[in-house]
């Protein structure tokens, strides 16, 4: 994205108010605008809604964005590392500064509501709601359709961002999926506020209705950069949502929609060589959504390149050690070029005097900055943030299509993602039954580790969450359901607080 606009909402607002309607501000003089005010405004200066957008997506890569001096909190993909440590596939092999290590790596943040880690998620995706309300509602709400192609544009992407928020906190804070269990509070306006947890029916009856109408919105637009959700986006995720209901019955759906994301999205399977190169670099063209990270967002430190990457200035490099769990490191064959994403050799710098000699198995070859000088630049400007790709999309397609029976394709996608990461992926035809699903899991587990997509994963597929490697640095061995507390988010204390109307105990 060439610039993520970081002023506030109000300015946003005021500033393209003032260039095109100035009667307007004459005869509405005021310091605060209404919605009402700002619906009006919007239907000729799509600039109006587009500024909050704008807002939205800068707010995702933001340093602190859920209120905290926390180095953990720097938007949507500090969750994704909370995510994978808690599936243990992300191990924290050495903590010489304490991030994540009791609160997420030792299970007591969701077993205690007053840990900051549950305010963190729950903060952040509200937020995110609470602003595409706003664009929703200045777009003259969900069911309108906007006359300029440029307001269906800017609803579409709001409705998509509410559908892709509530859905991480069903995700983070429902234990499993229960149709009926009052889960989350459901704010469909700006001003909602202090309501009851809804049924997570009513969660989902929402998000797809506004992937839905977010699809046809978005029919006609054609993005200017990849940080902006299109309708491959979209179905993208519409996919994952309907996927984590495990409805056997809606597995065709899954299917249906991710052809459509691989077929017409203009992304690419990452080939044997961007697999080694290709995770700093939005312009990748197996990236379908991600965020171009550039001077004008003074990320440094406290993002996810300052947690998992050797050779950016970051915790990776200086005591707080982010590898793959060993165990599943074991499983991947010595052919597979997945395997030389985690292994420190090759190039001038990299020394036997570093630490990564030490403590190996850091991602190396998959997420690093391009210079690849240990422990580099304190600014990054040259690494990206990537949220979706075409390998995950191919990776549920054959998870969707192993579940509703049609083996012959779930194994064709398989083999498709495998013809590009090892020398014979022939064996993937001899697997039905609960031996490919199991292989297609395996394979979600290697392909997407350290994007957040494991977590997602485990809970859809009904897996157990084993520590089976040895390189963490505590409860190794442990064995937990996918549906145990210890791996679920809680409502936080300040929201049981403040919120009479929630109810923790149904």
């Amino acid at each position: 994205m060439n610039k993520l606009i970081k002023l506030s909402i109000l300015s946003i607002l005021i500033l393209g108010i003032g260039g095109c309607e100035s009667d307007f501000l004459d005869e509405q003089p005021s310091e605060f605008l209404s919605i009402e005010q700002l619906e009006e405004a919007a239907e000729v200066n799509p600039e109006i809604a587009a500024g909050f957008i704008d807002g939205i997506y800068a707010y995702m890569v933001e340093t602190f964005a859920a209120g905290s001096t926390s180095h953990t909190d720097f938007g949507h993909k500090g969750f994704d590392i909370y995510s994978d440590m808690l599936t243990s596939d992300m191990a924290l092999t050495v903590s010489t500064y304490g991030w994540y290590r009791a609160a997420i790596t030792e299970y007591q943040a969701t077993e205690d509501f007053t840990f900051a880690e549950n305010a963190y998620a729950w903060r952040f995706y509200y937020t995110i709601i609470r602003s595409a309300n706003t664009v929703i509602e200045i777009q003259g709400g969900a069911d309108n359709v906007p006359e300029l192609e440029e307001n269906k544009h800017i609803l579409g992407q709001a409705l998509a961002l509410r559908a892709f928020a509530y859905y991480y906190l069903v995700q983070y804070f429902a234990d499993d999926y229960d149709p009926n269990k009052p889960v989350l509070p459901l704010l469909e306006n700006a001003a909602a506020a202090g309501l009851p947890k809804s049924p997570m029916s009513d969660i989902y009856t929402l998000m797809e209705s506004d992937l839905n109408s977010s699809i046809e919105l978005l029919d006609t637009y054609n993005r200017s950069n990849k940080a902006q959700i299109n309708k491959h986006v979209a179905k993208g995720i519409l996919a994952y949502v309907i996927a984590s209901t495990r409805e056997t019955s809606r597995m065709q759906e899954v299917v249906t929609l991710t052809n459509e994301v691989m077929n017409e999205g203009g992304a690419t399977l990452m080939n044997q060589s961007e697999v080694l190169g290709g995770f700093n670099d939005v312009n990748t063209p197996g990236w379908l959504w991600g965020i171009d990270i550039n001077q004008d967002l003074g990320i440094g430190l406290v993002s996810f390149w300052g947690q998992v990457d050797h050779f950016s200035y970051s915790y990776a490099w200086a005591g707080d050690f982010k590898t793959i769990d060993d165990d599943l490191f074991s499983q991947i064959p010595n052919d597979d070029i997945r395997k030389l994403q985690f292994k420190f050799s090759g190039h001038p710098q990299e020394n036997s005097g570093s630490n990564a000699a030490i403590y190996p198995l850091q991602p190396f070859y998959k997420f690093y900055a391009p210079e690849r000088a240990i422990g580099g630049a304190q600014q990054v400007t040259q690494s990206d943030y990537v949220y979706m790709r075409e390998a995950e999309m191919l990776l549920l397609n054959a998870e969707a299509n192993a579940k509703a029976g049609n083996i012959g394709a779930a194994q064709t996608s398989l083999s498709t993602l495998l013809s590009q990461r090892v020398s014979d992926a022939s064996y993937v035809n001899t697997l039905t039954g609960q031996d490919l699903l199991d292989e297609i899991y395996l394979q979600t587990r290697i392909e997407l580790w350290g994007e957040g997509k494991t977590y997602q994963a485990l809970k859809r597929n009904q897996r157990n969450m084993l520590r089976a490697g040895s390189n963490h640095l505590s409860n190794i061995g442990l064995d937990i359901p996918h549906n145990d507390d210890k791996f679920s988010f809680e409502i936080p204390e300040r929201e049981i607080q403040d919120n009479p109307n929630i109810n923790t105990q149904n």
